[in-house]
């Protein structure tokens, strides 16, 4: 585990962080998750495993829903919960031509992953039948090349790499 806290302190190392307040009576809190609402559970767990290699960590139903963690092929510490089913099914996620297209909507927007070469995964990616909605471009506040997808029900998914 202290190898995971190392690795996402270099990954956002390049940042000037505030100090942490341990006198928060939050100051135990972590993140864990992020979770999508998906159109078919079956469909999208077979999307992740087959287009980006997650994993499936735990199922389990809730009320009339069915849920999934999953996880990237080699990081423990980041899941992604999927919710599938219920009554009324979710409604269609609007389709988005480009990034700036998908900034109308409030709400949730995206998760990221971190890549090593964001060329190489977009290429892998398209070589998978992934469709892009935004190709990469650099973004120079952050010191970051980013690039978007979107999983079958229209759920945007960002990669990012760390760029001098």
């Amino acid at each position: 585990m202290v190898v995971l806290i190392r690795n996402r302190k270099t990954i956002i190392s390049d940042f000037k962080l505030p100090a942490k307040n341990p006198a928060s009576p939050f100051a135990g809190w972590r993140g864990h998750h992020v979770g999508v609402r998906v159109k078919d559970l079956d469909e999208a767990k077979n999307w992740y495993v087959e287009k980006l290699d997650f994993r499936v960590v735990h199922e389990w139903p809730y009320a009339d829903e069915q849920l999934a963690y999953i996880a990237p092929p080699n990081d423990d510490a980041f899941l992604v919960e999927l919710l599938g089913g219920g009554n009324p099914p979710p409604i269609d996620a609007p389709g988005y031509s480009d990034l700036g297209d998908s900034l109308r909507h409030a709400g949730y927007h995206h998760f990221c992953i971190n890549v090593p070469d964001i060329e190489k995964a977009v290429a892998d990616l398209k070589a998978r039948g992934v469709k892009i909605v935004t190709e990469p471009f650099k973004l120079d506040a952050i010191r970051r090349k980013l690039a978007f997808f979107a999983d079958p029900s229209g759920n945007l998914i960002e990669l990012a790499e760390v760029v001098a």
